[in-house]
């Protein structure tokens, strides 16, 4: 499909999905978003569904200011997928013991690593710039500096919720690896605390949503929060760089056999900022739930944690600032989720992959996505599909 053209009091409100399909909740978010006065333009894309502050599966771009809301508090958080040269032929029947492998190698939930990891000893990781990326820490917000410990422990961690480790097949037999994580408890706090001070400006005062509070170009305020934006949207992509090395590493060990090797790594943010360039105007675009799909661009569409994934290249659309969506979207709130479905159903729903069937992630459950290939068919004009993922193996926080 194209898009349909909603109303909004700015911006039209440009919608990847049925208008009607939409929940109340998130549709009046848009609605808001419409009304920033810096507001440039508003892509939805089909995953949308009610967000704190902004939607996620919303596109915003604006022209000298940016809104932490319309980040999220997972900074930078993304997706890295890699090819390897094993196939279906050479997995075991029990894959219970790489499963059991890969948790003791990566922290998942609130853990982290006993000491910080060594990108220099990972195979092929880019450690240029890595001390000068821990050096910058040393200019983020004073709120958090005492969680400096912690956040080089929890660099190369997974995280909950929704993120996920994931042994996948294509439709051919290879075997992909795949992850999905952000900047973890740092970036929460670094965007908690923006948030924070965003609300107490006096521009935003007359604003109709609080939580859309807005940084303006050219103040102090906007400068802290670039500074601290990329810093943790650098964490991000560092965090995911290390979960994915010591999963290759795992892989190694487990295959010695076969002398695994791996295709270059496809990496990208769901949850950030970028300064990009549209009609002539410089304008900086956030994306909450969503990827870059420029013209060429590799990007990651998961689905649920019993449901296929997509590897995708973007057909580079500007009516969408060359965005796509970042996953199934949930059709239903967690809450509801575990009143709705039980662990027989999260059974049922994940059979024939080896993961976690228990209470813990039931809110996870296929059940509570949308069907990814619904998601797909209504961005054709977005990305083209290059593989398409079936997980055989899922872990989860």
């Amino acid at each position: 499909m194209s898009y349909v053209e909603v109303p909004g009091a700015k911006v039209p409100i440009r919608m990847w999905t049925d208008p009607a399909t939409v929940e109340a909740g998130a549709m009046q978010q848009l609605q808001n978003v419409a009304t920033l006065p810096w507001i440039k333009g508003l892509a939805v894309m089909p995953d949308v569904h009610y967000g704190k502050g902004a939607t996620v599966g919303s596109v915003i771009a604006m022209h000298g200011a940016v809104c932490p809301a319309a980040v999220g508090v997972d900074i930078g958080c993304g997706m890295s997928a890699v090819k390897t040269s094993l196939t279906a032929n050479d997995l075991p029947g029990d894959l219970s013991r790489l499963r059991s492998k890969i948790e003791q190698a990566i922290p998942v939930g609130r853990g982290m690593h006993d000491s910080v990891v060594d990108p220099g000893r990972m195979h092929g990781f880019p450690t240029a710039g890595w001390g000068d990326f821990w050096s910058r820490f040393d200019g983020v917000a004073d709120a958090v500096k005492f969680r400096q410990e912690r956040a080089t422990k929890q660099m190369g961690t997974l995280g909950g919720g929704n993120h996920f480790i994931e042994f996948c097949l294509d439709e051919t037999g290879s075997v992909w690896l795949m992850l999905h994580s952000g900047s973890r408890n740092i970036g929460k706090e670094l965007a908690e605390y923006h948030i924070g001070e965003a609300q107490k400006l006096p521009h935003n005062q007359g604003l109709v949503d609080r939580d859309l509070a807005v940084f303006i170009a050219d103040t102090p305020q906007m400068q802290a929060y670039r500074n601290d934006l990329f810093w943790a949207q650098e964490y991000a992509k560092y965090n995911r760089a290390i979960m994915m090395g010591l999963f290759q590493d795992v892989v190694r060990k487990e295959f010695k056999k076969a002398k695994v090797t791996f295709e270059p790594v496809i990496s990208c943010h769901h949850n950030y900022v970028a300064e990009e360039r549209y009609e002539g105007m410089d304008l900086l675009v956030t994306r909450k739930g969503a990827i870059r799909a420029g013209s060429g661009d590799y990007g990651i569409i998961p689905g649920s944690m019993g449901t296929g994934s997509y590897i995708v290249k973007g057909l580079g659309n500007a009516k969408s600032f060359n965005s796509a969506s970042h996953g199934a979207g949930r059709k239903m709130s967690r809450s509801a989720a575990k009143r709705r479905f039980s662990t027989r159903d999260l059974e049922e729903q994940t059979r024939g992959v080896e993961c976690r069937k228990d209470s813990g992630v039931v809110d996870e459950i296929p059940g509570a996505y949308k069907p990814i290939e619904k998601v797909i068919d209504q961005q054709r004009d977005l990305v083209q599909v290059v593989a398409k993922l079936k997980q055989v193996v899922c872990v989860k926080g």
